[in-house]
């Protein structure tokens, strides 16, 4: 075998070894994202911001500010997954979708609770 050719396909395999890894690290924090939201949402904002005094409107419009984030992360996550034709892509699509559909329906009730509190 050609040296060369070798050395292409070494080439080769260490970068989509290290856009495998890459595109891991841009899932594991999508999915961070998606939980510090789902996190803030449902433990902080409920049982610490009355004891603060916060306004009741905070909640919501952080809500919507994190949903945006998480939602262009999962995005940005699933986009890179199927780009590099990830052997995972579709299980990582699965997920994602999910993860993208539950982020929007508590993106719908924090502009819904918004409005009522405006």
């Amino acid at each position: 075998m050609d040296p060369a050719t070798t050395a292409d396909a070494e080439t080769a395999s260490s970068v989509t070894a290290s856009d495998s890894r890459s595109a891991q690290r841009v899932f594991n924090v999508s999915m961070v994202i998606s939980g510090i939201r789902c996190l803030i949402a449902y433990v902080l904002l409920p049982f610490v911001t009355p004891f603060l005094g916060l306004a009741p409107g905070i909640g919501p419009g952080l809500g919507i500010v994190i949903g945006l984030v998480a939602l262009a992360s999962n995005g940005y996550s699933l986009n890179r997954f199927w780009r590099l034709r990830h052997r995972w892509r579709k299980p990582i699509t699965f997920l994602h979708v999910s993860v993208i559909g539950l982020l929007l329906v508590l993106l719908a009730q924090d502009v819904a609770a918004l409005g009522r509190a405006l």
